[in-house]
């Protein structure tokens, strides 16, 4: 009988090889489809001395669709977007659209003015400026740099 040594490296090497070859395909298994999972929207954001300004992209969605809230410290977005498929013919009907609801919610790095909030939506696009509070515009930290002495 031959004593063979075990080699943990090997199966995390095999598992690292099976996710790699996860994400090199770019079809999305249908299985996550069937599952009701949609993607967020995509967000950017940008920070200025005196607001947040953050961007969502919400293609093909109407205003009455959203609904958006937003707190001192998050924003909330959430919406449903409906399926427009028509089954009047027969034949084979393949969308890589996302259909459902979503909802993402995007902590905020700074604590804003949530009644002072303002919002633009075009061309799928939602702009929102949130104020920041005068608290975050005037936070200053003094940081001390004195040797201690002995």
């Amino acid at each position: 009988m031959t004593l063979v040594r075990w080699n943990s490296w090997k199966e995390i090497d095999t598992l690292q090889r099976q996710i790699n070859s996860l994400f090199e395909d770019t079809r999305v298994p249908s299985v996550l489809l069937d599952r009701g999972l949609s993607k967020f929207p995509a967000a950017e954001i940008r920070e200025t001395e005196n607001a947040i300004h953050l961007k969502l992209e919400l293609p093909g969605l109407e205003a009455k669709d959203l609904d958006v809230q937003v707190t001192e410290k998050a924003v909330y977005v959430s919406g449903e977007r409906k399926s427009e498929t028509k089954t009047e013919e027969k034949g084979v009907t393949r969308s890589e659209f996302n259909y459902g609801k979503f909802q993402r919610v995007i902590p905020l790095s700074a604590r804003i003015q949530n009644t002072n909030v303002t919002a633009d939506y075009k061309d799928g696009i939602l702009n929102l400026t949130l104020p920041k509070t005068e608290q975050e515009k005037n936070k200053v930290v003094k940081v001390n740099l004195e040797q201690p002495t002995t």
